[in-house]
């Protein structure tokens, strides 16, 4: 009798040794999360889905010339803006959650982004537009974006390129449904009303987003430091950190000129903004299955063979497009590979930082893309040669190289994770 007690009381205390080995903020693998999951693809949606789609407006205002005291450049700082100024703000973003709660942070961001667009439908001038569809959408996005883009990895382990790449599809269902929403309106109420008409829907849809989205911070602590200089001390980080910088100036360059490059190629006005939307279709279908291998095969392998992949399609099918149909097939293919950044940077951060330390790592992550975010549209269209039978070949050029040399970065940080102890 004394030996059965014994046992019973042997396996209840491996029971309870194994309940208290789990450490509390193991992420649940489900759960609620898939209820983040679709919030966070909702603010994916009408946030970078709808920025995604400013490559429409650049088109109408290159061939429009609607503010008549703007260069072709101002444009293009207008979009970067929009991308630049949303990662600018990341720690102040990131401290103001730590201090404020997201929840308070994301609906000043849904105000100032739905405002952003109504301001820029009374816009005359184009410093007005400045600040209204670069500025303010930038800030909107940016305080929007910083607080969610920290909590998927709080609530997915194994799953959790998954479940990432799934919430970032959203941006390309937004970017299809903007892309050829936006020239629709255009043409039928004109730009003022398309401009009011995105403001509103984005501000009931992303409202809906912030209050279905729930954190796990109390059970994992993160730090949620705006600039964690501690982590820059190590090199897989500053191998991390050189391939956000590098690529963003290749995605950017893409995301924006296509819509344009189109018109070069002397397809219509719908055609061309059709190119983006098709870009977004092969975002929202590729990304998940992208999310699956880097589960199966590596997170950062996968990611540096995707990188790679993008710069070989814009030399092999983008360079020598000429026509409609090979313009398509390259919009749907690289749709699913160029934005390998937004898709992989959470899992990645995690993987390479730790789960407690993923804000503060997104933060630096957020900072050393502001400048590519801001500036390579600019670069891609300084190097565009007007008047020549292929405008756009110096800045397919610079997008490709952008991500061959990207892909050197993540095969570095590779290379050393496979080495058992390496930091």
């Amino acid at each position: 009798m004394t030996q059965i007690k014994t046992e019973e009381n042997a396996t209840a205390a491996d029971e309870s040794l194994t309940v208290v080995d789990v450490p509390p903020d193991t992420p649940p693998d489900g759960g609620y999360g898939w209820v983040v999951i679709g919030a966070i693809s909702m603010l994916n949606c009408f946030t970078w889905g709808v920025a995604a789609s400013y490559g429409v407006y650049l088109s109408h205002y290159l061939a429009d010339q609607t503010y008549p005291d703007a260069a072709p450049l101002d444009y293009a700082f207008i979009g970067g803006l929009e991308f630049g100024v949303a990662m600018l703000i990341a720690p102040a973003a990131t401290i103001l959650t730590r201090e404020l709660g997201k929840r308070f942070c994301m609906i000043s961001g849904l105000i100032l982004h739905a405002g952003g667009f109504i301001a820029a439908s009374f816009a005359r001038r184009i410093w007005q537009l400045y600040l209204s569809q670069g500025l303010c959408i930038g800030l909107g996005i940016g305080l929007m974006f910083i607080p969610s883009s920290a909590i998927l990895p709080q609530w997915f382990l194994k799953r959790r390129s998954l479940a990432n790449g799934i919430s970032s599809a959203g941006s390309g269902i937004g970017g299809i449904a903007f892309s050829l929403g936006t020239n629709a309106m255009i043409e039928h109420v004109g730009l003022p009303w398309a401009l009011r008409i995105t403001g509103l829907i984005c501000l009931v849809a992303n409202l809906a987003a912030t209050l279905l989205l729930r954190d796990r911070n109390h059970l994992v602590r993160p730090p949620q430091l705006g600039f964690a200089v501690h982590l820059l001390k190590r090199y897989d980080v500053l191998l991390l950190l050189s391939w956000a910088f590098v690529v963003m100036f290749g995605y950017m360059a893409l995301l924006y000129s296509l819509s344009d490059f189109g018109l070069s190629i002397a397809l219509s006005q719908s055609q061309a903004s059709a190119l983006t939307a098709f870009l977004n279709l092969g975002t929202a279908v590729g990304r998940p299955f992208v999310g699956v291998a880097s589960d199966y095969f590596g997170r950062i392998k996968v990611a540096c063979l995707l990188t790679f992949a993008c710069g070989i399609l814009i030399f092999a099918i983008w360079i020598p497009a000429t026509n409609y149909g090979v313009t398509i097939l390259f919009s749907v293919l690289s749709g699913a590979l160029l934005g390998t950044f937004w898709m992989t940077i959470g899992p990645l951060s995690a993987e390479v930082a730790g789960l407690r330390e993923v804000p503060s790592m997104l933060s630096l992550a957020w900072i050393s893309v502001v400048l590519p975010c801001t500036f390579a549209e600019v670069i891609a269209l300084y190097l565009r040669r007007s008047g020549s039978s292929r405008p756009y070949l110096y800045p397919q050029i610079f997008a490709g190289l952008a991500y061959l040399v990207a892909s050197l970065f993540l095969f570095a940080l590779w290379r050393i994770k496979r080495k058992p102890g390496t930091i």
